[in-house]
């Protein structure tokens, strides 16, 4: 029959497997970085090549294409490690989407080789991928159960948003200062975008390393970002009343990617600390596990039986050992000496130890979970009011501000009035 000491071990063992499958999800988001980072190069070429009618760029978009389809393949071969049995509904289906979105690149690229696309066509289909490939780092974030581990995806997940979004700015500022003019629409495209990447930054700065916040500010405050900064604000003023010299998109293309391959190495500090992280988890755990079973084997030598059955000592860890011994009226000098220093010890402290970890986790997700509630509620804004995902964002922004509230407080009562609709409509109440 099974000891308690055995349930005791087999909750580190689990603990320990629960570590390995953690790093293999860490080693895939370093693959998943590299992947994306070589898709947005890729798309910047692209977007030159399709722009200049397939004048510019042919040799390096030919070399970006063959360093994407590298990274691919070395993802490709992360996903086949995975246990599929330890993972999640969601992050399994996330990974056969872009799988499925893999096999549509062949497709794709021979029609941008033919300049058979638009740059805007092309940006689409490249960005559409990379969401998807995005999500699964979301996903990674969301799944994690360690506190500290979680804490640096959602800051690596935040960034590396971030950065997409820095790509998709590049690309829709080249389009404007190539043509000489934006449209109100792409000036409103602009803003969004900018104003997203802070939100993406915002949370990264909450929750990235020292060390990586330090490398990142010296970023922001660089002379490059200053200059970026210039053109944004022509860019703004920018119309057929006002138009600017097309030169400027070269300028801008060049400057933007500089300030992406910058951030490229930033990420790249998170996804190596990441790794880190991990496998000094998985040796803590291990070094947990001798030292669990020292401890339990020095138990095994008394032959003083202990006076609490180990049903109390097995209970209190679920319901908190305070109320278990008050409930029973007895305390740690009831027991014997060799019991109130080993084992209950031992329980006591894995008890503690989880709850902590328990609160840490919800703190490091709220982030996550506020970012899902505003991503929905803008998708009902989409699709109920026919907004593009720009003005579903103003929309979404300027409400709190009117009414003095979180943007995802905001969120959460379309969610609410939503799901109150759709309480409504499926037991056919008329909706007023």
């Amino acid at each position: 029959m099974k000891s308690a000491q055995d349930f005791l071990l087999a909750a580190k063992h689990c603990e320990i497997d629960a570590l390995e499958q953690l790093r293999t999800t860490c080693e895939l988001v370093t693959g998943l970085s590299e992947l994306i980072h070589s898709l947005q190069r890729e798309r910047g070429a692209s977007n030159v090549y399709l722009g200049s009618s397939g004048i510019r760029f042919s040799q390096v978009l030919q070399h970006q294409v063959h360093e994407s389809s590298r990274a691919e393949k070395k993802l490709r071969n992360q996903f086949s490690r995975l246990d599929q049995h330890l993972g999640s509904v969601r992050l399994f289906s996330r990974i056969a989407s872009v799988l499925h979105g893999f096999e549509t690149l062949a497709r794709l690229r021979d029609r941008i080789r033919a300049v058979q696309l638009s740059s805007r066509e092309a940006t689409t289909a490249f960005s559409r991928l990379i969401a998807g490939l995005l999500a699964i780092v979301f996903e990674a974030a969301d799944t994690a159960a360690d506190p500290e581990v979680t804490r640096l995806l959602v800051a690596m997940f935040n960034f590396m948003q971030g950065k997409e979004l820095s790509g998709q700015e590049r690309a829709a500022g080249a389009m404007g200062f190539t043509a000489g003019f934006f449209t109100a629409e792409e000036q409103q495209r602009m803003v969004y975008l900018l104003d997203a990447q802070e939100r993406c930054f915002d949370i990264f700065s909450q929750f990235g390393p020292a060390k990586v916040l330090d490398a990142w500010r010296e970023l922001a405050e660089s002379r490059l970002c200053a200059e970026l900064k210039a053109l944004r604000q022509i860019a703004r003023k920018a119309s057929d009343a006002q138009p600017v010299p097309s030169e400027l998109g070269e300028l801008w293309f060049e400057l933007a990617t500089q300030r992406i391959d910058k951030m490229k190495l930033i990420e790249n500090q998170l996804a190596d600390a990441l790794v880190q992280l991990s496998a000094y988890k998985i040796v803590e755990a291990r070094a947990d596990l001798h030292s669990h079973k020292d401890v339990l084997a020095a138990f095994n030598e008394t032959t003083t039986p202990p006076l609490v059955p180990m049903a109390v000592l097995l209970d209190s860890s679920m319901m908190g050992l305070g109320a278990v011994l008050q409930s029973q009226k007895l305390s740690v000098e009831d027991m014997s000496p060799h019991l109130s220093h080993s084992l209950f010890d031992l329980v006591q402290a894995q008890a503690q130890r989880l709850q902590s970890v328990s609160d840490e986790l919800s703190a490091a997700k709220r982030a996550l979970h506020e970012r899902k509630q505003i991503e929905r509620a803008k998708g009902i804004l989409m699709a109920h009011r026919g907004l593009t995902e720009e003005q579903a964002y103003k929309m979404l922004r300027q409400s709190a501000m009117d009414q003095s509230r979180r943007m995802v407080d905001v969120a959460e009562a379309i969610l609410n009035v939503a799901d109150l609709l759709q309480e409504k409509r499926q037991v056919n109440i008329p909706v007023i």
